[in-house]
């Protein structure tokens, strides 16, 4: 069994240690142990220097990985709660809720709200309950624009054909009508009068619809859920209708409450009128905002640049001549000047430079307030709008130098050294291990070898001993 073999093995090495030394007089263990240390004593002092250096390495590289990850997360933070950007805002607030528009939006506006875009309701005749049967045939809705009796019938919109079968009920019907998903949303109210299908149209006025049934052969009651703005009024409840607004003056229409870049940079959802009564719109001026955000910016580019720099020390730097922090260095030298707004007009602010930031010639950053405010006095919105967390600007420059950093597949990068030293170090502890039983091995040897030494030299001693005394005995005879 290997557990007695091992014991066995210890238990004998033990017993050559306690007996060694008796005859040389020499403490031969302590010996062995000195001897197999001082042979393998180089390699392993070289090792343990190895697992050092990258233990140190991988310090750094992770330090300086995290310090840019943290960087790209506090920007887009800060974006995100809207103080960077040029934002709308409303005087009325129950009128309107106004959000930012796909462009940048400058100046003020004057809302003033006429009418809501509304959608049909209807309400069938009254069944009793909503397991009531309803007949069997097609129902069809046709849309259009319902003014009064009359129906106008909007040519770009198709009819929809529902079958019903034999032994459908109400519920069924609004089950039918909600799962063609064509505009019209249906559910049975059990109310006071009885169960009664209420149907709902799409807001704007060609969203109205009609109901036309139809029916099978002995399914004729699905007529009573037919309906037409000639024959019958009282069960309409709402009439699809546009809204109406005026921007600046400036009536417009829409099919819809929420309005979509009503002006430049500017969303509408319309949720009262106001006649008589305009709300003013105004836009934000996030100038004071970037300033401060551009001081913290250099800060922090600064605390990057001062880790890399001590990093990359050519006489005491951990990464004195890695790659993935080469690459670093690269990027950030070229930050400032980097067009982050490819898309930006000619004389608009397009790089980190216009908005102040500078390189200075030992690779620290500062902030060149002049340039700062000139940008911000002359192009507030586009200055505001490179402040986005879109596939462009100040935040997805610093992202993706972060990205390019934490990278494992590039081979240049921070997150790819990192890789490749704690494989390195892995390495090492492999062969730190290896040496250590090496090592282990030779002392055993050696107490071995030293045992026997020691036995044969007890036998000498033994030896001259004996002798020695019968010289003496001799010695005496010869004297009496």
């Amino acid at each position: 069994m290997p557990t007695t073999s091992s014991t066995s093995s210890t238990s004998a090495t033990a017993q050559i240690v306690s007996s060694l030394g008796g005859g040389s007089g020499i403490n031969l263990p302590q010996l062995a142990e000195q001897l197999a240390a001082a042979q393998f004593a180089p390699r392993i002092d070289q090792l343990a220097a190895k697992t050092e250096k990258l233990t140190a390495q991988i310090s750094s590289a992770s330090n300086l990985k995290s310090l840019m990850a943290t960087l790209a997360t506090s920007v887009g933070t800060i974006i995100r709660t809207g103080d960077l950007a040029v934002n709308p805002s409303i005087s009325t607030a129950n009128v309107a809720t106004v959000s930012k528009g796909t462009a940048t939006g400058s100046g003020t506006y004057s809302l003033e709200v006429t009418s809501l875009a509304n959608s049909q309701k209807l309400v069938t005749s009254a069944y009793p309950a909503s397991t009531s049967t309803v007949g069997s045939g097609t129902l069809t809705l046709r849309f259009g624009t319902v003014s009064g009796s009359s129906f106008t019938a909007d040519a770009t919109q198709t009819a929809v054909d529902l079958a019903i079968p034999a032994g459908a009920t109400l519920a069924d019907v609004a089950t039918a009508i909600n799962g063609a998903n064509k505009g019209v949303t249906a559910y049975v109210a059990n109310g006071t009068a009885g169960a009664q299908l209420v149907l709902k149209g799409a807001e704007g006025a060609t969203s109205g619809f009609e109901i036309e049934v139809t029916p099978d052969v002995g399914g004729e009651a699905l007529s009573s859920l037919a309906w037409s703005a000639a024959t019958n009024t009282t069960q309409l409840k709402s009439t699809a209708s546009d809204a109406a607004y005026n921007i600046d003056g400036v009536g417009y229409t829409s099919k819809s409450n929420t309005i979509n870049d009503a002006v430049p940079g500017l969303n509408l959802k319309l949720t009262a009128t106001n006649i008589g009564a305009p709300a003013t719109i105004s836009f934000s001026d996030p100038s004071s905002s970037i300033s401060g955000v551009m001081t913290d910016l250099v800060e922090a580019l600064n605390e990057v640049v001062s880790q890399l720099a001590s990093a990359m020390n050519k006489d005491s730097g951990e990464l004195n001549n890695d790659p993935g922090a080469r690459a670093l260095r690269t990027a950030l030298t070229s930050l400032a000047g980097q067009k982050v707004m490819p898309n930006a007009s000619d004389g608009q602010p397009s790089t980190l430079a216009d908005l102040g930031l500078k390189t200075e010639r030992d690779g620290t950053f500062s902030l060149d307030t002049t340039r700062l405010a000139a940008t911000l006095k002359a192009s507030p919105e586009a200055a505001g709008a490179m402040w986005t967390t879109g596939i462009h600007g100040v935040y997805a420059t610093i992202d993706k130098i972060s990205r390019a950093a934490a990278s494992t597949s590039s081979g240049t990068s921070l997150g790819s050294s990192i890789t490749r030293y704690t494989a390195l170090q892995k390495s090492v502890a492999e062969k730190s291990t290896s040496l250590a039983e090496k090592q282990e091995d030779v002392r055993q040897r050696m107490i071995a070898r030293f045992a026997v030494m020691d036995t044969n030299v007890s036998s000498s001693q033994s030896t001259l001993t004996f002798l020695k005394q019968q010289i003496a005995a001799w010695n005496s005879t010869g004297n009496n």
